[in-house]
């Protein structure tokens, strides 16, 4: 397929200019108008590109790329390093953030609530036009003990669980990735327990002392399965080939 037809089928269908994100979402880096073999990923770091190098990819797609607000623009040091490696290597770059978070079928949070077997209810938390926060009931009532330990079995991480006291869990929300702050509409809502990617050091006094339990399974764990999503998708409607690496991050 065509570069062009990738990316307005990616802008289309994530509906990228509902959002005002921290970065460019889609085209990041442009090498090759051709597009045969596609490497996705969550962060498109220095492992990520060496990786499709070595299988032969000509277009890199991840969930964290480059060119953030607030960052230095000299394409120098390690960010000068992982450019040159993709355009040297005839490697595009697309990356796409909010509108990969809040997509209702491959975003990451639609995504975490399949591998976990949540079943989405509602939705809040805008960002531009869409909602990014998802909320549902799980299936039985469980303890903190038992979420978090689910959570660690089928994503194979390693959750810092928050106790708000013996409240037991029947109503969960979740965003994925660095969403600790939304904790606080979840606790309007009356959720019982609240699961994000990342944590922040006032996250445990909020919990504790407005009674919501707070999981935190990790950014890069709950951010795995979007982008493999959208992957997954472009291969079956254009044929290209297409595979996920994972990179390991404990964060």
């Amino acid at each position: 397929m065509q570069l062009k037809q990738l990316c307005d089928f990616c802008d289309d269908y994530l509906k990228v200019a509902d959002f005002d994100d921290y970065c460019p979402n889609g085209l990041q880096v442009e090498s090759t108008q051709e597009v045969h073999h596609i490497v996705a990923g969550v962060s498109a770091c220095l492992d990520l590109i060496e990786a499709a190098i070595e299988a032969k990819a000509d277009t890199l797609l991840v969930h964290h790329g480059y060119f953030w607000k607030g960052e230095a623009q000299p394409l120098i040091g390690f960010k000068g390093k992982r450019i040159r490696a993709l355009i040297k290597n005839n490697i595009n770059l697309l990356a796409f953030h909010l509108p990969l978070d809040a997509h209702p079928q491959v975003g990451n949070n639609a995504q975490l609530a399949r591998v976990m077997g949540w079943e989405v209810q509602d939705t809040f938390g805008s960002v531009g036009l869409h909602d990014i926060v998802f909320s549902g009931e799980l299936k039985s009532v469980m303890s903190l003990d038992e979420l978090s330990q689910s959570i660690a079995d089928r994503l194979d991480t390693r959750p810092l669980a928050i106790s708000a006291g013996d409240r037991p869990i029947r109503s969960i929300a979740w965003c994925t990735g660095a969403a600790q702050g939304y904790i606080d509409q979840a606790a309007e809502r009356g959720i019982d327990a609240f699961i994000s990617g990342e944590v922040s050091e006032q996250t445990f006094h909020y919990a504790k002392e407005t009674g919501i339990h707070y999981i935190a399974a990790g950014h890069h764990a709950t951010e795995r399965y979007g982008v493999q999503a959208l992957a997954s998708l472009i291969a079956e409607k254009f044929g290209v080939q297409q595979q996920f690496i994972d990179i390991p991050n404990p964060v």
